[in-house]
């Protein structure tokens, strides 16, 4: 069984785009045939079958291979994909469809007009974003599929008064090149920075204060000027999608918008020396300098509706189910194909209309909803923090 597992990746961990970006594939101490088997363990406990659990690898080795598909320039406004590619040949089989039609859609796009309809070849660049929007696009997928079971699987008719949540903090992150990841990640520390000092610092002095205890007051930064220049109107994210909505936006004219918007009217706005390119935000921790090359692709995160279409021509049943459009999934405990179970899985009761809108949002639009909902249940909460 391990072996077929290992069938479905067929290759090492610092082979992969994917996973070798840390530079470190090994951790001392973690044997990670064991964790397979913990985490194999796990999913049985759960209900997700032996059968299933083959189909999520099957999945994540396809993810792998995919990222590590080499797309080449055509010309200046084309890209290629050389003739027998060996990870778009394991992709394609993996997932159960053609190589031909694969290789096309990767390096074209559909265009509609009010008349007609017409294919146009994609430049390097977008084609690697569009790539690696797939392939982000399938492990969401893949990710909720899993979240739904589970939950499906852990689910009680008894009311719920409380709750117990764990959140493991994001890491702030700056490094040699900061790009839209690092942007969003940060942004995330600040709010989460914020709440801290709400709970940690502003709170609890006020509680001293109202009891009458003596104690010294403690001053501590209050990051709000930098979650406003990134989420307040003609903020970083308010131009980018603004800017993502141009007909003819580019990364270049973004940059030129944020300087001609913040430069020299906030402090904590900066404009690096050698570059029009770039800008840099003072974070809470420490200067962040991000390079604007790819924001708008990134936050656009386009998935190209024809791959999707060519991915649901597979009768591989999982690709089958993730991609599915009906509001009910099907039960991974259930027998096999042909006298399965259906569960009723709405984990947040949109339609498929909405879903569709839903895929339409920027990407910075969907993590900045998605922080506030988090932000919300925070502040329901009575926080704890651990130091680790």
């Amino acid at each position: 069984l391990l072996k077929l597992v290992v069938s479905f990746f067929a290759g090492a961990a610092n082979t992969f785009n994917c996973t070798k970006q840390g530079r470190s594939p090994v951790i001392d101490g973690v044997d990670d045939a064991k964790e397979m088997a913990t985490t194999r363990h796990a999913f049985s406990l759960l209900g997700i079958n032996e059968s299933y659990q083959m189909g999520i690898f099957q999945v994540l080795g396809a993810i792998l291979h995919l990222c590590n598909v080499d797309i080449k320039d055509r010309d200046s406004d084309s890209s290629v994909i050389p003739p027998n590619n060996g990870h778009l040949t394991i992709f394609c089989e993996l997932m159960g469809v053609t190589y031909q039609d694969m290789s096309h859609w990767l390096c074209h796009k559909k265009l509609k007009t009010a008349s007609e309809t017409y294919i146009k070849p994609i430049p390097k660049l977008q084609a690697i974003n569009a790539r690696d929007a797939l392939a982000k696009h399938i492990y969401a997928k893949l990710f909720n599929w899993i979240v739904d079971h589970v939950n499906q699987a852990l689910h009680s008719t008894v009311k719920q008064h409380s709750f117990i949540g764990v959140l493991d903090i994001y890491g702030f992150e700056t490094f040699e090149i900061n790009s839209f990841e690092q942007f969003c990640i940060n942004y995330a520390n600040e709010k989460l920075q914020q709440q801290f000092n709400m709970h940690v610092f502003k709170l609890e002095q006020e509680e001293y204060m109202k009891e009458q205890i003596p104690w010294t007051l403690i001053d501590f930064y209050d990051n709000q000027p930098c979650i406003n220049l990134i989420e307040a109107k003609m903020g970083v994210l308010d131009l980018l999608d603004e800017e993502c909505r141009m007909p003819k936006g580019s990364d270049d004219t973004w940059a030129q918008k944020l300087y001609n918007t913040h430069l020299n009217k906030c402090a904590l706005f900066q404009k690096p020396r050698l570059s029009n390119k770039a800008f840099i935000i003072q974070h809470f921790a420490d200067k962040v300098e991000y390079q604007c090359d790819g924001f708008l692709e990134k936050n656009k995160d386009t998935v190209n509706e024809e791959q999707i279409n060519v991915l649901k021509t597979s009768k591989f049943e999982l690709l089958v189910e993730l991609f599915q459009d009906e509001e009910k999934g099907t039960s991974p405990t259930g027998p096999p194909p042909g006298g399965r179970t259906r569960l009723s899985i709405k984990p947040d009761k949109t339609r498929a209309g909405q879903a569709s809108k839903e895929h339409k949002k920027t990407v910075g639009l969907q993590f900045r909803n998605s922080l506030q909902l988090l932000m919300e249940t925070l502040n329901a909460t009575t926080p704890h923090y651990v130091r680790c």
